[in-house]
């Protein structure tokens, strides 16, 4: 039996439950991309979030708080397949237990704490890289991330710019994280308001004035600081791959006769 799911993490929780409670899976795949087989049954389970909780709870006790958040780190690369890959984990943890993370080469285990790598080295990127602009009324940044990692970076900036108002915008994906600010901004320490994940196909059409001075003075900067004895493209690279480069300011074309970011003596990284 085939399970198709609504592509959430419950409805993924969901079919994990199913497996056990109700008929075991030959695998488990996304609804909206699934292709039939004549020699395989296929069924749509629906997310169900009490079998759900149930799930994510075992999870947690049964093999441990470190392999719940490797699956859903998992969960949210874009790797092919990866929902059979979280299955065969789970198989394997409920049987083992915690100690399933010491068979890192285990062919069970090891495509799982690969693809949670992945997923967990582009949130760190992101987090150093992500920039904003000053849209008037919130501050607006766009990225278009190999991973559905917004989840994962949400609350980084939630604590970080936490008297802001923002917006950082998955292009890819069309998806986004909206944050409104503190409750009380005159109270120390400051509540933390909650961030919303919501559906954004749009791009904010303008940016105060102002902005286009910031960036090109980051611009600048980023030039003027190079040193031209001491460049490393190559390494460069590895930090700061060109997929990214599109929602970097200092890689953009400069609109005032600076020199461009692109073509200066890459001052960022630097081998000692």
């Amino acid at each position: 039996m085939d399970y198709l799911y609504d592509g959430s993490f419950d409805g993924l929780l969901t079919c994990i439950y199913y497996h056990y409670y109700q008929e075991a899976a030959d695998g488990i795949y996304a609804r909206e991309s699934y292709q039939p087989s004549l020699l395989v049954e296929s069924g749509l389970v629906c997310s169900n979030p009490d079998y759900a909780a149930r799930v994510y709870k075992a999870i947690e006790e049964k093999i441990s708080e470190a392999a719940l958040a490797r699956v859903y780190y998992a969960f949210l690369s874009s790797c092919p397949g990866k929902e059979n890959i979280i299955l065969n984990y789970l198989r394997l943890g409920f049987r083992m237990g915690s100690k399933i993370d010491f068979y890192h080469s285990h062919p069970q285990v090891h495509p799982l704490h690969k693809i949670a790598c992945q997923v967990t080295r582009e949130v760190h990127r992101f987090l150093g890289l992500l920039r904003f602009a000053d849209q008037g009324k919130f501050l607006y940044a766009s990225l278009a991330p190999d991973h559905d990692i917004l989840p994962l970076i949400a609350d980084h900036f939630a604590e970080r710019l936490a008297g802001e108002r923002w917006v950082i915008h998955d292009q890819k994906r069309n998806g986004a994280i909206v944050y409104d600010g503190q409750t009380s901004p005159e109270k120390k320490p400051y509540p933390q308001r909650r961030w919303y994940l919501i559906d954004l196909d749009t791009v904010p059409a303008s940016f105060l004035p102002e902005e286009d001075g910031y960036q090109e003075l980051w611009k600048l900067y980023f030039t003027e600081i190079s040193i031209n004895s001491r460049r490393n493209p190559r390494l460069q690279a590895q930090f700061i791959p060109h997929r990214y480069r599109q929602h970097l300011v200092e890689f953009q074309a400069s609109r005032n006769g600076f020199r461009l970011a692109e073509n200066a003596a890459l001052p960022l990284i630097r081998r000692e």
